[in-house]
């Protein structure tokens, strides 16, 4: 599995959602690596139009938007990962025994392992942004973090929070950090139910749509009839689903969990747990921001976590793994 590389098959490439993006992100890896430039050229020529104007020059308002700040972050993600190969000799199906993505970041693991071009990773998220926004009217839905509670007590918050609406566990990102989604009276309630229940905070989120619940209904019957046009190869390495929280390899199998994800809970911790039993013992966190890294260390201390999405973090990963040479 490895060759004598520092990175080894102890270490899984992870890939973050939304939330990591902000205006400027990637400028340096393009102005620094023609690997990241064609990166770059090929989101843009994807999408019949300049994505990284939007990325680089703003504003944030329009970066934020669902539909562009899916391809948006995928673009950081494959960026930095193609440079990675480009300049440190990196080979995803050598030195990972894992890909994982949060949410969107899904996607970006099933490009850097393979299984999708750039180009229909970029299509599928433009189409996956928009339907996504069009599923619930603006101002109908909310999201909320319940800080302090665990995953079993946050259910029971939604549960009781619902009543004739939807309320559902949408991210359950790390002991402690559950995010709850639905109708935005039921989430309000949540809130307040939550704060009774011992939570020591409950903060509503800056999202434009209440994702990875059944009001997703509608954009998850778009995602089936796309990627029902979409060819997925088998990955390098295998993929641990959001929804699953294991790995998982058959390309039928992604399509159909892909599918599932888009109403279903993304289930980080228990897929960081997997991961850490599996014997990981390093996660690299490729692309923009440093989210997914701050909560693989709330869920175990033990694992080493790293970043790559700027020149001088490709640097370090160059130093780290070749530390005669630096």
């Amino acid at each position: 599995m490895s060759s004598g590389s520092r990175t080894s098959s102890h270490t899984a490439f992870i890939f973050p959602g939304q939330g990591s993006q902000a205006v400027g992100m990637g400028k340096a890896l393009a102005d620094a690596f023609p690997a990241a430039k064609a990166v770059f050229e090929e989101v843009d020529a994807a999408l019949g139009e300049h994505l990284t104007r939007v990325m680089w020059e703003g504003p944030a308002e329009t970066l934020t938007l669902t539909a562009n700040a899916q391809p948006a972050l995928l673009a950081v993600s494959l960026a930095a990962l193609r440079t990675l190969e480009a300049e440190a000799g990196l080979d995803i199906g050598r030195d990972a025994a894992f890909v994982a993505g949060h949410s969107l970041g899904e996607y970006s693991a099933l490009a850097a392992a393979g299984a999708l071009t750039i180009t229909e990773a970029a299509r599928l998220l433009r189409i996956r942004g928009r339907a996504m926004q069009d599923a619930v009217a603006p101002g109908e839905g909310a999201m909320a973090a319940l800080l302090g509670l665990d995953y079993e007590q946050a259910v029971a918050v939604a549960a009781e929070a619902a009543q004739d609406g939807v309320c559902e566990a949408a991210n359950d990102n790390a002991p402690g950090q559950v995010v709850v989604s639905g109708d935005r009276a039921a989430v309000e309630r949540a809130m307040v139910i939550a704060k009774e229940k011992g939570a020591m905070k409950a903060v509503l989120l800056p999202v434009s749509a209440p994702f990875h619940c059944r009001l997703m209904g509608p954009a998850a019957e778009a995602m089936e009839v796309a990627l029902s046009g979409s060819t997925i190869m088998t990955p390098r390495v295998p993929l641990i689903a959001n929804v699953r929280a294991s790995p998982v390899s058959d390309p039928a199998e992604i399509l159909r969990l892909l599918v599932e994800q888009v109403t279903g809970t993304v289930r980080w911790r228990e897929s960081v747990i997997y991961m850490a039993g599996a014997g990981i013992t390093s996660v690299v966190e490729v692309g923009a921001g440093k989210v997914l890294c701050g909560l693989v260390k709330r869920i175990d201390k033990s694992i080493a976590a790293s970043v790559v999405g700027t020149p001088e973090d490709v640097a370090a990963f160059i130093a780290a793994r070749n530390p005669s040479a630096a």
